[in-house]
Order: structure tokens, then C-alpha cells, then sequence
């Protein structure tokens, strides 16, 4: 099952995002970094993000450019390229994989290469692609360039597929990469540019093949490095507000300047993403249960109960030590993943949630 991105609030992002893996947030126009300490990875309910101080991101970090009728950005400043791959690279030295897509001029790929990193660029726009090919014939077949759109893959109507859309077993049958096992390391690293038009689409596919462990995800845990704007962070990842450096509430930005700077998010899938409750079988209803609450936000939680479960709304409440009187906008990521372990761990009953025709008419 597939919950569509349009309209989902902040804190329904953030209940899947931060149980899904880890984050930090650099904003390229803004100069700013934010991480997340480790211990508030599981949930961000006590953390509270503040402005930290320039890590040389510059105030252009992209371009953009028109592709047929769809609008791209890509990295066109070498100084905020090789910042992104000490960030990527860290410490380590050896050679390691990055599926870079949407590469366009080839800034980064050019960073990552002389890095001693090995690249697959997986460009979607045509005209890149003969300077991408020049490239990789100097370094020694670390450069592999596949015409391909890393956010357009597994369509859920295959019919026919013509690149650059494809599906994640074409595209890795051919790479040669082969599947790990979850427990492992990440097998690859990715890094892209979501689509301006479709961010918060593109970003719960992505959500929904991880928990679903398909798509790329059947390939093991790969780690993704994405920009996203600041518009579409700030209301599908910080619901809990910005704060500057001396704990003061940051003043809200213009829209247009929203837009215009990028945010990177990196998501590294936990070893322990599934626990003895939340598995890759019942992920679907999980997802219906966040969607159904925040599809009207400012209501009382015992209201969405009555549609979610025949269990007692009340007994519900108690167990997860609410207030018959919260709101869905109270509740934070842990609280979610509470309710729903309440609930489908609930022995009293045969029928634990209330299923009809809506959970399957979804779009991916």
C-alpha cells in the first residue's frame, strides 16, 4: 500500500522519517547545519533543532536548469561539491559505491572521483550524458553513466517501460550489484536533488519502499543523501520549530526564500527498523494509521479511534497514557509507534483494525 504525499502534514513525515533511520539537515543557501544527537534518533520529541554556524555551504548551490517540461536543479559550485563528499566520505578511505542521480554537469561526480570514490551516474536528461561518458574514460572505469531516473523507478504501472524509467531489479541486474543481507552494511550510498514539483511524493515512495523492503531496499539497507527545499523540510520534518543559537524561536521566512534554499537529509535505514510488532507485513496498516489521523489534523485522537478499531477508544487511550482529549497535532513519533503496538498487540479481540476499500485504493 501506498499513501499519497499530498497533504500530509509535518509530524506524519516525522513519525515515519525518524523511525526509519537517522538525519541531519545542512542548508545549502542558508549556511546552516543542524544534526541530530544520537540518542534522539528513534524520536525527535525532546529535540528541538537550533541554527548552527556556516560548515561552507555557498549561497548558490544549484542551478536551475529545464528539462523538457520538468524543472531540475543540479550542484554547480566546486566548493559546496567537495564539502558534500567529506561529508559522505568521512573517515574512510577505501574505495565506496554512490549512485549519483541526476548528476547534470557533473560537479559532484567530478568531487567524488577524485576522492578515490567509484560512481554509477544515473542521468535522466540526455544531453549530460556524452560529457558524463568523457569523464568516466579517464578514470579508469570508476565512472559508470546509465541514462536513468533514480526518482522515476518501479512505477506502479509497469506495462511497457522504456528508459530512462525502469525498474530497480533492471537497473541492478545490470550494475552487477547483488543483494545484502539487512544486517549488514549499506551496499551503496545515493545522492540526488528531489524533483521540485514532486518532493513530498517522491520522498513517502521512497519512505514506503523502505518500510516495504522494495525497490532498492530489496538490495539491502542503502543510505540516502538528499536536498530537499527548506519549504517542504520544515513542514515534512521539523514540525517542532526552529531555534536559534541562544534558544530563541527563529522567525518565520518569506515563502519565496523557502523555495529557493535546500536542505540535505541524509536516511540511513536502522538494523532494528523492524521490531517484533512493526514488521514488513503489516507496514500497509501503519500507514493507513498515520494518514487517517492527520487527514484531520486538529481533532481529537478518540475521534480517528472509532474509524481505526473496533477496540475500545477509551481502553486505547489509557494504555498509551493520553487524555481522552488530545489531538492528533499533541502527539509525537513515539506516540504513533506506541498506538499503533497497542493496538496490534491488543489479545482481546480478533478484529484489531477496521479494513475497507480505502486502504487499497492508493497511489504509488
Amino acid at each position: 500500500m501506498w499513501v499519497p504525499g499530498v497533504g500530509l502534514p509535518s509530524r506524519l513525515m516525522l513519525s515515519a522519517l525518524t523511525r526509519a533511520a537517522r538525519f541531519c539537515i545542512l542548508k545549502s543557501g542558508a549556511v546552516r547545519r543542524m544534526d541530530v544527537p544520537a540518542g534522539n534518533r528513534r524520536g525527535l520529541s525532546d529535540y528541538y533543532p537550533h541554527l548552527m554556524p556556516s560548515v561552507g555551504f555557498g549561497k548558490s548551490s544549484s542551478r536551475v536548469y529545464r528539462c523538457r517540461s520538468e524543472t531540475k536543479r543540479y550542484i554547480t559550485s566546486p566548493r559546496v561539491a567537495e564539502t558534500l563528499v567529506r561529508i559522505l566520505r568521512g573517515k574512510r578511505k577505501s574505495c565506496q559505491l554512490f549512485l549519483e542521480c541526476n548528476p547534470g554537469p557533473g560537479i559532484l561526480t567530478r568531487a567524488l572521483l577524485e576522492s578515490g570514490a567509484k560512481v554509477i551516474a544515473l542521468e535522466s536528461d540526455k544531453t549530460f550524458i556524452p560529457q558524463l561518458k568523457s569523464l568516466g574514460k579517464k578514470v579508469n572505469g570508476r565512472l559508470e553513466v546509465v541514462y536513468c531516473d533514480f526518482f522515476k523507478l518501479d512505477p506502479r504501472s509497469r506495462g511497457l517501460l522504456t528508459p530512462p524509467i525502469m525498474t530497480s531489479d533492471m537497473l541492478f541486474q545490470y550494475l552487477g550489484i547483488e543483494a545484502q543481507p539487512w544486517s549488514k552494511g549499506a551496499p551503496l550510498k545515493a545522492i540526488g536533488i528531489l524533483p521540485p514539483k514532486n518532493e513530498r511524493n517522491a520522498l513517502w515512495k521512497l519512505l514506503h519502499d523502505l518500510y516495504s523492503c522494495t525497490s532498492v531496499y530489496k538490495y539491502g539497507r542503502v543510505e540516502l543523501n538528499l536536498f530537499i527545499t527548506e519549504k517542504e523540510c520544515r513542514e515534512s520534518c521539523l514540525s517542532f520549530g526552529t531555534y536559534t543559537a541562544n534558544g530563541q524561536l527563529a522567525k518565520q521566512k518569506h515563502r519565496e526564500s523557502l523555495e529557493q534554499n535546500l536542505c540535505f537529509i541524509q536516511l540511513t535505514p536502522h538494523k532494528d527498523l523492524f521490531t517484533g510488532t512493526l514488521t514488513p507485513f503489516n507496514y500497509d496498516v501503519f500507514f493507513h494509521m498515520l494518514r487517517q489521523c492527520f487527514m484531520k489534523r486538529g481533532a481529537k485522537l478518540i475521534d480517528h479511534l472509532h474509524s481505526l478499531s473496533p477496540i475500545d477508544a477509551m481502553h486505547i487511550l489509557k494504555q498509551i497514557k493520553k487524555s481522552k482529549d488530545v489531538k492528533v497535532i499533541d502527539m509525537y513519533p513515539e506516540d504513533f509507534q506506541h498506538l499503533f503496538e497497542t493496538i496490534e498487540c491488543y489479545k482481546d479481540d480478533n478484529y484489531k483494525w477496521l479494513y475497507d476499500d480505502f486502504m487499497e485504493d492508493v497511489i504509488i
